[in-house]
């Protein structure tokens, strides 16, 4: 049987919604809260790193990034999403579309970084 293509993924979380996908046996982002009608996954590592030290580390003392196979036929239905420099491209999920997103991760959302505040 042939292996399905895949697209690797990323996206920066913290503490909180870390432990959210360890809940879900490392399978599942989280839902979305009331006010992030938007899923954002980032297409390369350098961004999320960028996230995870500008936003993540000064909001909440230490930020994760994970990283993520998702089917890549079913990501077709996704435009790419520039937010700013060359490296800052996105998908924009839907909300309510988290959970059919999620049914289409390959394998398990690893951590492959872990930010702190300097001294810490």
């Amino acid at each position: 049987m042939d292996k399905k293509p895949v697209i690797t993924l990323y996206r920066p979380v913290n503490q909180k919604e870390l432990d959210r996908i360890e809940e879900s046996g490392w399978k599942r982002f989280p839902p979305r809260l009331m006010e992030q009608p938007i899923f954002y996954p980032v297409t390369n590592l350098e961004y999320a790193r960028q996230i995870s030290t500008e936003w993540n580390v000064p909001a909440y003392g230490i930020g994760y990034v994970t990283k993520f196979d998702v089917d890549a036929d079913y990501l077709k239905k996704f435009k790419i999403e520039n937010v700013g420099g060359p490296i800052h491209n996105e998908l924009w999920v839907p909300a309510e579309e988290l959970a059919e997103f999620n049914d289409n991760i390959v394998g398990l959302i690893e951590v492959v970084e872990t930010h702190t505040a300097p001294g810490t």
